[in-house]
């Protein structure tokens, strides 16, 4: 079992109710880790509107993860 400090921006943030926290999870994948998520928080967004960027560092959804890993899901955001 690895642990992630997941960080939430924008519509997941309101969603989650929370800006950040720390999960355990047996995900490969930044994809794996996302799908777990999406169906424990309800979340709305599907992969295809997110990127993902671990360690701060944007990467491809099939990415894998090693314990201690920052994730990052970043939603669409509108801007003027």
């Amino acid at each position: 079992m690895n642990h992630f400090k997941i960080v939430y921006y924008a519509l997941l943030r309101q969603q989650r109710g929370l800006a950040e926290e720390r999960v355990s999870s047996n995900a490969q994948t930044a994809r794996d880790l996302y799908i777990e998520l999406k169906e424990l928080h309800q979340f709305q967004l599907a992969e295809s509107q997110l990127q993902v960027a671990v360690n701060a560092e944007i990467v491809p959804w099939q990415t894998s993860l090693k314990d201690g890993d920052s994730i990052l899901f970043i939603p669409p955001v509108a801007g003027g």
